[in-house]
């Protein structure tokens, strides 16, 4: 079996092993190498990183489109392409290349959250359940036929880094079970439900701010679904403030107004309150929310969010 893998960030790598074990991947194709951290230091992707570990080819084409590209994925003649989070919409051009066409791995059960982000919005929309998808891709947004899935149980503190292991690993074993018969042409895709569609829009980094005039329970959502990236924050007196874990309380009071009566760092919201069990200061070490409230000595209806 010959494969041609797209992926780029650590859910590329379980489904990348998978397709190692499965056959011959003739080339990853990934995104280029980019600045990271404070620092800005150039890094390879997760999968790059991989490839070069195990001696796999490499191709990093700014755009999928570009000619160069183009004829470079032609000269493999792949039986099938698998695309796990690769971050670039394949062209027509590309679809049709391999023998099988390209097969995506979709951390969704479609068609819920065709998109970008199926496992930040899954959690922001307190879902109980999620899973993954083999989808053969066509010119639409995870619109195509599906060969496979397989449902993954959402936990009650589940965050979107926990859930995105659990779900390439997901992704990886449905590779490992329906990859061989697609190839060999035993398995035949049936479309996705006309009904139930909803779309994951990629993350932006505004929308981690958060508002206090919103539910609790919609607030606790928010920090689990955008951890890691982009992270919930709020300010206080110009700092700023990375709640890095919380729950939703009962307490009462102004959006935003610190409940000294409550369980430490408890801000009041919309519906009920939100309880900050850890965070991080820009440039500062994580605490406990109630180390930080002995630390800023904070008076009775301070707010926060300024």
């Amino acid at each position: 079996m010959k494969i041609l893998f797209f992926g780029t960030p650590t859910f590329s790598l379980a489904p990348l092993e998978a397709c190692f074990s499965l056959g011959k991947i003739l080339a990853l194709v990934t995104q280029p190498d980019k600045p990271f951290g404070r620092g800005q230091t150039i890094r390879p992707s997760p999968a790059k990183q991989w490839a070069l570990k195990h001696q796999v080819p490499i191709l990093q084409p700014g755009r999928i489109k570009e000619a160069q590209a183009l004829q470079a994925l032609q000269a493999f003649q792949a039986d099938v392409a698998v695309v796990a989070a690769y971050g670039q919409l394949l062209p027509p051009a590309v679809l049709g290349m391999p023998r099988r066409g390209c097969i995506n791995v979709h951390a969704s059960l479609l068609p819920r959250w065709r998109g970008a982000a199926p496992i930040a919005r899954a959690i922001e929309a307190g879902d109980t359940e999620t899973g993954a998808c083999l989808m053969y891709m066509e010119a639409g947004l995870d619109t195509g036929p599906l060969f496979a899935h397989s449902v993954v149980h959402i936990a009650e503190r589940e965050t979107a880094e926990s859930l995105h292991q659990r779900l390439s690993e997901a992704g990886a074993k449905l590779l490992l079970e329906h990859l061989p018969a697609i190839v060999e042409g035993r398995l035949s895709p049936l479309p996705q439900p006309s009904e139930g569609v909803t779309l994951a829009p990629r993350l932006k980094k505004e929308e981690g701010a958060l508002d206090f005039g919103q539910p609790a329970q919609v607030l606790e959502r928010r920090i689990r679904a955008f951890w890691p990236w982009p992270g919930c924050y709020t300010w206080l007196r110009g700092q700023r403030l990375i709640v890095l874990e919380a729950k939703a309380g009962q307490g009462r009071g102004k959006p935003g107004e610190w409940l000294a009566c409550g369980e430490g760092l408890e801000i009041a919201c919309g519906e009920g309150s939100l309880v900050v069990e850890k965070l991080k200061p820009d440039s500062r070490a994580p605490l406990e929310g109630r180390a930080f409230v002995r630390g800023q000595r904070l008076a009775p209806g301070t707010l926060f969010g300024r």
